[in-house]
């Protein structure tokens, strides 16, 4: 199945005429990581829309509007809670890797691109 076959089974993304879109670069990346995870087999594209269909509910539940401003964030979680739970992460792992880029982007200047030091 091509990308774009593959995102219009994606219910809620963001599309214009030329396709996803996207307001930051993290959003894209994010959505190319899910892609190749389903790719490479970790999980499936019904895994993958259970996973953001909780991870929707759960913040509504906590109180987010739903405007659509925050679906990458669902999206992350989602994208997070699964690579945990198909072994493909350890949950401290991913909390290292927030911090660290939590700490590079404290670190960098307004207007620079945000890199991690490894």
């Amino acid at each position: 199945m091509t990308a774009a076959g593959r995102a219009e089974q994606l219910p809620g993304l963001p599309r214009d005429e030329g396709g996803p879109v996207f307001a930051e670069a993290w959003e894209a990346e994010a959505f190319a990581m899910t892609v190749a995870l389903v790719d490479d087999g970790v999980f499936s594209w019904s895994e993958w829309s259970e996973a953001l269909g909780a991870a929707i509910t759960a913040a509504q539940a906590a109180g987010d509007p739903d405007l659509g401003d925050t679906y990458y964030h669902h999206w992350l979680a989602a994208l997070e809670t699964l690579c945990c739970r198909k072994g493909a992460v350890a949950g401290p792992e991913v909390d290292r890797r927030q911090q660290d880029w939590r700490e590079a982007y404290e670190r960098t200047p307004h207007g620079q691109p945000v890199l991690l030091e490894d």
